[in-house]
């Protein structure tokens, strides 16, 4: 296994662990709309980093690919992937997300 995707890869899940002990706690009044806009933008960014590795070697096109602000534009339209996919249904990070912050608000 390539050793530089590895570590990217878990750099990445380091970054997303990260971001999830940074979410808001539920409190008894925090609506279900909230703790779901919060379940489903934590799933965005998650995706958004594991689809990081698979754009990174792609090549670039002439006569506006290349440099830093194809990265920067690259890393963004990634971040949009991930937004995007976790809008139309995700791949139930959100959804159970949802569950455990409604146990965890039942539980106050």
């Amino acid at each position: 296994m390539n050793t530089s995707y590895t570590s990217a890869t878990t750099m990445q899940a380091d970054v997303a662990m990260a971001q999830a002990k940074h979410m808001p706690t539920p409190t008894k009044s925090t609506s279900i709309t909230s703790i779901r806009k919060v379940a489903q933008d934590f799933e965005a960014f998650f995706l958004g980093q594991m689809l990081q590795p698979m754009f990174a070697n792609l090549d670039v096109e002439e006569p506006f690919g290349g440099g830093s602000s194809e990265q920067m534009w690259r890393s963004l339209q990634v971040d949009e992937y991930g937004k995007a996919v976790a809008k139309n249904g995700g791949i139930g990070i959100a959804d159970n997300l949802v569950k455990e912050m409604l146990k965890m608000q039942e539980g106050l």
